[in-house]
């Protein structure tokens, strides 16, 4: 038996009165590593977005550990896609860090010693210390992407949300961020990711949601990521839905 953590119950979110979501319901245990995957216009990142509150559905709820997200949101981290962040701010790259640290100490309150340790703990963990007084704009994009997991890191939440994390990052990202999500998942912390790259997905996951407006199917990887599943989320051949699930071995 999975240990029911965050519920979607008849979620429904629309853009324009056209349904980008419907009705969608998931159950998703506590320290899970999960995918979600579909097509491009499935409404992957919508769906988390509005779990995380910064969209409103047309209908529905969703709930963590039997509360609203208003009440447990320091215990939420989020990594959004990199085309949505503004790299020019003049901003350096501790500082971006640090940031994960003002949900414990408040945007008016000191910065501890303590904050300040885990911080650089976490430029450790990515490889990002030697950069930590650079800008944020000097980086590359996979650097910047590490910044941003290193701030992840730094904020010690339960749940992470990531959005596409390994969307356009050289080899040494993308390590550093199946490393992270092994840390996570040893921390017994629960991880829903917006991935797109079919092949890893048993390679890095072992819970997956396969979304296509509705939600196809939902559950461990061995009984969900399965060629008749990826046929209906993606309406691909046979052969194409088999390439794909002999990964799972």
């Amino acid at each position: 038996m999975y240990e029911e953590y965050i519920k979607v119950e008849d979620l429904t979110v629309s853009y324009d009165l056209k349904p980008v979501l419907w009705d969608i319901d998931l159950n998703i245990p506590k320290g899970v590593l999960m995918a979600i995957i579909g097509p491009n216009g499935a409404g992957k990142s919508t769906l988390i977005k509005t779990m995380l509150g910064l969209l409103k559905p047309v209908s529905g709820e969703v709930t963590f550990n039997k509360e609203p997200y208003e009440k447990i949101q320091k215990q939420v981290s989020y990594v959004p896609q990199r085309g949505t962040v503004d790299w020019d701010f003049p901003i350096s790259v501790y500082d971006v860090v640090l940031m994960g640290r003002y949900g414990y100490a408040g945007w008016f309150k000191r910065i501890s010693k303590n904050d300040k340790k885990i911080t650089l703990e976490a430029l450790e963990k990515v490889g990002m210390t030697p950069y930590k007084n650079r800008q944020i704009s000097e980086l590359s994009g996979g650097q910047q992407q590490r910044v941003f997991l290193a701030r992840a890191l730094a904020q010690e939440a339960e749940i992470y949300f990531m959005d596409e994390p390994f969307q356009g990052v050289d080899a040494k990202t993308e390590k550093a961020i199946v490393e992270l999500l092994k840390e996570l998942k040893r921390q017994n912390k629960t991880v829903i990711v917006v991935h797109h790259d079919l092949e890893t997905v048993p390679q890095y996951f072992d819970w997956v949601t396969l979304l296509n407006v509705k939600v196809v199917a939902t559950g461990p990887i061995k009984e969900v990521f399965t060629e008749e599943n990826l046929i209906a989320t993606y309406s691909v051949s046979k052969i194409d839905a088999a390439r794909e699930i002999k990964y799972v071995g």
